[in-house]
């Protein structure tokens, strides 16, 4: 569906955009993506969707979820597709299907849980989502996605501390080499500096024991290395300003994150950041020349790049 020129930019919007550029939402909005489908109901839950392409449209999908009604895992990569294209009232709907198949697979109930708060007009943490969050925590405990959405409630509530307190109880729990580990830390500095919570000591500590379990010569990958976001005053300001000055700063954050890129063309984590914010900001033309130019840039990673690109609904030249 061709979206329309003039769209009202929801607060849920600007928070997808610092999900990928400040790790508001990092936790939740990226971290579990490839594991995710990887860790769907069983071998035989996944034996239809996986016949399709990893670039697949989602047309095909819908078309296979539509086909295979009882697979568990075609609705489950519906709903990431529908995700990423922004989509997230009918990636609820799509993994909601998914936990009715697939009721004690915990990763299904938080991916269910962002996609309410994501699809949510006005509760920030609306509270079906918390219903799916809790579900997917009575599974598994350690769910981090779950993990990390309840101590975003839980500073939503005004407990800054305790969320900090959850946070870092997740950083601890997180291996070294978990790609979420850059960003939580950001979130948890960023946190700190706007409520003046010292977290240096627990955060030194909390690294400490991740640099301590790694195994020798360990280093955390490219997409855990992060791109800097805004300052802590920049998110403070965020909550108090009016939505159009909203989407002015969001739109600042990804020109900067653009002038980056015109330094370092080589991060690809980027240019996916880059694209996923441009199709949040329902700019499609600068999504589709985000896509090309990350392709002039890194010929080598073309197939990647496309591939990420068509899970967000964009389509290379």
């Amino acid at each position: 569906m061709t979206q329309p020129t003039t769209t009202i930019f929801r607060p849920q919007r600007i928070a997808l955009v610092l999900a990928g550029l400040v790790a508001a939402g990092a936790v939740g909005a990226a971290i579990l993506r490839g594991d995710e489908v990887n860790t769907a109901s069983g071998n035989a839950a996944m034996a239809a969707s996986t016949s399709l392409p990893a670039s697949a449209s989602i047309d095909d999908l819908e078309k296979a979820a539509k086909d295979t009604p009882k697979d568990s895992a075609a609705w489950q990569r519906l709903g990431l597709a529908y995700f990423e294209a922004a989509r997230f009232a009918e990636a609820a709907n799509a993994y909601g299907k998914a936990t009715e198949l697939a009721p004690g697979t915990a990763v299904l109930w938080s991916a269910l849980g962002e996609a309410r708060v994501m699809a949510s007009d006005r509760d920030p943490m609306p509270p079906r989502a918390v219903s799916a969050f809790e579900k997917a925590i009575a599974i598994d405990p350690k769910d981090p996605r779950s993990r990390y959405f309840m101590a975003v409630k839980r500073d939503l509530s005004g407990d800054h501390q305790g969320a900090v307190d959850d946070w870092i109880a997740l950083l601890k729990d997180s291996p070294a080499d978990a790609p979420w580990r850059a960003d939580l830390v950001r979130t948890i500095e960023q946190v700190g500096k706007i409520h003046q919570i010292d977290v240096a000591d627990k955060l030194a500590a909390a690294n400490g024991k991740a640099a301590s379990s790694a195994p020798a010569g360990a280093s955390l990958p490219a997409a855990a290395r992060g791109i800097p976001g805004p300052s802590a005053q920049d998110l403070a300001n965020a909550s108090r300003i009016a939505p159009g000055e909203q989407r002015n700063m969001a739109e600042g954050m990804v020109s900067r994150l653009e002038q980056r890129l015109e330094s370092d063309p080589s991060n690809i984590d980027g240019w996916i950041m880059l694209m996923r914010s441009r199709r949040t900001l329902d700019q499609p033309e600068k999504a589709q020349k985000a896509l090309t130019d990350a392709i002039a840039a890194n010929p080598g990673k073309a197939d990647y790049l496309r591939q990420q690109a068509g899970m967000l609904g964009i389509r290379d030249k």
